[in-house]
C-alpha cells in the first residue's frame, strides 16, 4: 500500500514532467532546426530557469512527504505551481516552426509580458505556499518577494530596452545561483 504522500506527488510528478517535456522538446526543435534561428541569449535564459525551477519544484516536494493534512483543496493549491510551470513552459517556445527564421528575439518581446505574468504568479505562490503549507520562517519569503516584483513589475509595464532585459535575466540567474550555494544543505534529500 502506498502512503499518501506516494499517491499524491504521482500526479504532481506527472504534471512537471509534462513541463520538462515542453522544454527539452522545445530546444529538440530549435537545435533541429538550429540553421532557421535566431538565437536570443536572455530569452534562453528563461528557458533554462524555467527548466531548473522545475527540478526544483520537483526536488522540494519531497520536503512535503511528512505532510499529513492532505485533503482536496490543499492537494488542489500545491498543483497549482506545477500547473503554472507547465504553462510558463509551454509560452517559452514559439509554435509551427515550419518555415522562415525563427527569431527568439523577436518571440521574447511579443511575449514577454505573458511570460513574467505567469512567472509573477509562481512568485506569489511560493510565497503562499511557504505561508500556508510549510509553515517557513519569514526570512525565507526575501527571493520569493524579489522575484514577485520584478516580474509584475515587468508584466505590468510594457517596456522593450534590451538592456532591462538582459539585466532581468542576469539579474534572475544570479540570484537563482546564490541561492542554490547558500541554501545547499537544504538542498539534500534524506530518508
Amino acid at each position: 500500500m502506498i502512503s499518501a504522500f506516494e499517491y499524491i506527488t504521482v500526479f504532481i510528478s506527472i504534471i512537471l514532467g509534462l513541463g520538462v517535456t515542453q522544454i527539452l522538446t522545445g530546444i529538440a526543435d530549435l537545435v533541429h532546426q538550429y540553421n532557421r534561428v535566431k538565437v536570443y541569449w536572455p530569452h534562453m535564459v528563461w528557458i533554462f530557469l524555467v527548466l531548473i525551477l522545475h527540478v526544483q519544484e520537483w526536488w522540494i516536494t519531497f520536503q512535503l512527504r511528512t505532510y499529513d493534512q492532505w485533503r482536496l483543496p490543499v492537494f488542489l493549491f500545491v498543483m497549482l505551481y506545477p500547473i503554472v510551470l507547465f504553462i510558463l513552459a509551454r509560452l517559452l517556445f514559439p509554435f509551427g516552426l515550419s518555415e522562415g527564421t525563427i527569431d527568439l528575439k523577436k518571440f521574447y518581446y511579443e511575449n514577454y509580458r505573458r511570460i513574467f505574468f505567469f512567472g509573477a504568479i509562481l512568485g506569489l505562490l511560493s510565497i503562499l505556499d511557504n505561508i500556508i503549507i510549510r509553515n517557513s520562517p519569514l526570512e525565507e519569503y526575501f527571493g520569493p518577494t524579489i522575484v514577485l516584483f520584478c516580474l509584475s513589475l515587468m508584466a505590468a509595464v510594457k517596456n522593450s530596452k534590451p538592456w532591462l532585459h538582459k539585466f532581468l535575466a542576469l539579474f534572475m540567474f544570479v540570484m537563482f545561483t546564490l541561492a542554490i550555494v547558500i541554501q545547499w544543505n537544504e538542498w539534500l534529500v534524506t530518508n
